[in-house]
């Protein structure tokens, strides 16, 4: 057999396969599949053959080699490229985009097609897996990664964005010739020509059929989670209380692209010149110190380059302030401690509550590189009010011994409360990571409550929902102390944001993003009592102003 015989296309089969009938889509308009009208010159000025001034696609066989598109577009080049390193370097998009948009000279309406497929594509993953698998006709196991990346690509496109069909497959497969070779690009052009056919809903119904008849597989698989996340996320609103049928309006949530929310952190900067001075930005919904950012580089809104307002979702705000909103009933300046302190979002909010009160915040991050983080976070606040270490929180209890008045525990956890923002999270978790971080969790708990004063306060703050990270973490370690009593987290968080939000039944407080626009938040209130002593939950009156 020849070298050529044996060669694969990375879709499983000889390059040699048969090539696809039809065209290769290689009409374009501009650089995103737009096309121009009212000309006979495409977008880089060429005069049109008969063919493309008809609005039909020239027959493959018409075209020869050197006319077919052999690269992609830049936009198209650097989505697929963050999907790479995503994959490769278990990077994470959010911290891979932006300085490859920078690097690449995007800006603009490029800039934002990027952004817009590269996290469309991670979101929407498991989704148009299951749609090619079908168009395929194989699963996505035996496709190469590259070229499965590139089909995940087409399929964002034709599903999901308003790129002419045309343009979506031309633009794919002129990239995938660039990247994975001709053969390979054969195989994206026949697989995305059998997607583009069927219109959305009908795919969403076929890959429903064939996730089976249990209603969690099938809501999972079409809107594109994992089905052990879509399991724990159903048993979560469960817990909380709320109706299971709720599960398919979280999932969908978690599918929308977040608001950008800014954090005026309080005695730093007023949130009424924040609003003023950010078209379109509104008052968030419950914290004081919120506002929704409608548009542009948040870098330009005054005060967020001097960290006096900085970038952060509502729900951590709130569950801060709710901390901060609980009565410690002790006399005399407090000390105060963030236990999980990276990337300092948290501590600057906190610390510059503590300076309007006449508090101390310790910020405790075990990474040196994320202690960094935190001293830029908490630049702006008033010198001497926090102060930034290394160490680990674990060893505090037996280090500091009832020292604090108030302790932040935001455990590391596995983030399933922020999908929205981190969307290649979802797959990259696995039910095994459960354990080493319920280990972590419960003794970071564990040491806060050996660290906190009688009286004092800890808030156990997860941004995951996952039971086993929230309620049972909290009930294992409380069980078998017999200092510590939890309290209603309700009353703090209403303290904060108002009588009128929703929350579920107690005493710990679960948000959602379907149901209060923030990531999936979860707190504990636990206070430091004497083993004979009852305490109560008493507020501070006008706390988190």
């Amino acid at each position: 057999m020849s070298d050529d015989s044996r060669r694969r296309d990375g879709s499983g089969r000889p390059d040699r396969a048969r090539r696809p009938e039809g065209s290769d889509g290689s009409e374009r308009g501009d650089r995103h599949g737009r096309r121009e009208s009212g000309t006979g010159r495409d977008a880089a000025g060429r005069e049109r053959g008969p063919a493309r001034t008809s609005g039909r696609p020239a027959p493959r066989g018409a075209q020869a080699p050197s006319e077919r598109r052999r690269s992609g577009d830049p936009s198209r080049t650097v989505a697929f490229d963050v999907l790479r390193d995503v994959a490769e370097s278990d990077s994470y998009a959010n911290l891979v985009l932006p300085p490859m948009l920078r690097h690449r000279g995007l800006t603009g309406r490029d800039a934002g097609f990027a952004t817009e497929l590269a996290y469309g594509t991670l979101r929407m993953r498991g989704r148009y897996d299951a749609i090619v698998a079908i168009a395929a006709e194989r699963s996505v196991e035996a496709i190469d990664p590259p070229v499965l990346d590139l089909l995940r690509l087409g399929a964002h496109q034709l599903l999901a964005m308003r790129v002419p069909p045309h343009a979506a497959v031309s633009e794919t497969v002129a990239l995938a010739r660039s990247r994975v070779g001709a053969g390979a690009a054969q195989f994206v052009n026949a697989v995305l020509r059998k997607i583009s056919s069927v219109p959305l809903e009908e795919w969403l119904q076929r890959i429903g059929d064939a996730a089976g008849p249990d209603v969690v597989d099938r809501l999972s698989v079409v809107h594109s989670h994992p089905a052990w996340i879509g399991r724990a996320l159903r048993q979560s609103l469960v817990a909380d209380h709320r109706a299971p049928e709720e599960l398919e309006t979280l999932l969908v949530a978690d599918n929308a692209s977040p608001t950008v929310t800014a954090v005026v952190r309080p005695g730093l900067a007023d949130r009424d010149d924040v609003l003023g001075a950010a078209p379109g930005a509104v008052a968030g919904r419950w914290a004081p110190t919120a506002v929704v950012l409608r548009g542009g580089d948040p870098a330009g809104v005054p005060g967020v380059r001097e960290g006096r307002v900085g970038v952060q979702d509502e729900g951590s705000q709130l569950v801060a302030l709710a901390l901060a909103a609980v009565d410690v009933a002790e006399p005399g300046p407090e000390r105060w401690l963030d236990l999980c302190a990276g990337p300092g979002g948290k501590a600057a909010l906190l610390g510059a509550v503590a300076a309007e009160r006449g508090a101390t915040l310790v910020a405790n991050e075990v990474q040196p590189h994320r202690a960094l983080l935190v001293e830029r976070a908490v630049a702006a606040v008033p010198a001497g009010v926090v102060r930034v270490r290394c160490g680990d929180g674990r060893t505090v209890g037996t280090e500091e011994p009832e020292v604090y008045h108030r302790i932040l525990v935001d455990a590391p956890c596995t983030g399933l409360g922020a999908l929205r923002r981190r969307p290649e999270a979802r797959w990259r978790r696995r039910p095994a990571d459960l354990g080493p971080l319920g280990e972590a969790q419960r003794s970071l708990l564990a040491a806060a409550l050996d660290a906190v004063r009688v009286g004092g306060v800890v808030a156990y703050v997860t941004c995951s929902p996952h039971l086993a990270e929230t309620q049972l973490v909290v009930r294992d370690v409380t069980r078998r102390r017999a200092d510590v009593v939890q309290l209603d987290a309700r009353d703090a968080v209403r303290a904060v944001a108002g009588p009128e939000i929703e929350l579920g039944e107690g005493p710990g407080v679960q948000l959602w993003p379907h149901v209060h626009g923030t990531d999936a938040m979860y707190l504990a209130l636990l206070r430091k009592v004497e083993p004979s002593d009852d305490a109560g939950s008493a507020l501070t009156s006008g706390a988190g102003d």
